[in-house]
C-alpha cells in the first residue's frame, strides 16, 4: 500500500481550526478558486483521499502537521495544490493555496525555483 509522508508549517492563519486539502490542480491564477476539487483519484466514497482533516492554528497564527496519508503516492501529488480554508468547512473558498513541489525536509530547502519551469535559480 502506498503511503505519503506529509510535513507542513503554516503562518499567518487566524487562531483556531482550519480545514486543508490537496486539490486537483496547481493552477493558482484565481488563488484557491482555480485549484479544482479535492483530489480523489480512485473515487473513494466518503472522505476524499486529498482531505487532510483540520489544522489547529495557535494564537500566533502558526500551525504545523507531520504525518502520513495512506493510498497517496508522492509522484501523483507533485504539481497539485494544498488549499487552506478559513474554517473546518471545506465547502467555503480557500483562503490560501500553494503548489506541491519536490523539496527537502521542512525548513531544509534553501533553493529558489523558477516558477516558469521549476529549474533551480
Amino acid at each position: 500500500m502506498e503511503l505519503a509522508r506529509i510535513e507542513a508549517n503554516f503562518s499567518g492563519l487566524s487562531p483556531g481550526k482550519h480545514g486543508w486539502t490537496i486539490n486537483e490542480f496547481g493552477y493558482l491564477t484565481r488563488g484557491a478558486a482555480s485549484t479544482g476539487k479535492v483530489f480523489n483519484p480512485i473515487k473513494v466514497t466518503g472522505q476524499p483521499l486529498g482531505d487532510l482533516g483540520a489544522l489547529d492554528a495557535l494564537g500566533n497564527g502558526e500551525a504545523s502537521f507531520t504525518g502520513a496519508k495512506q493510498m497517496l503516492r508522492v509522484a501523483d501529488l507533485i504539481g497539485r495544490a494544498i488549499v487552506v480554508y478559513e474554517t473546518e468547512d471545506k465547502s467555503d473558498s480557500g483562503v490560501a493555496a500553494a503548489v506541491i513541489a519536490r523539496s527537502a525536509g521542512v525548513g531544509e530547502n534553501y533553493k529558489m525555483l523558477c516558477t516558469c519551469d521549476g529549474t533551480t535559480i
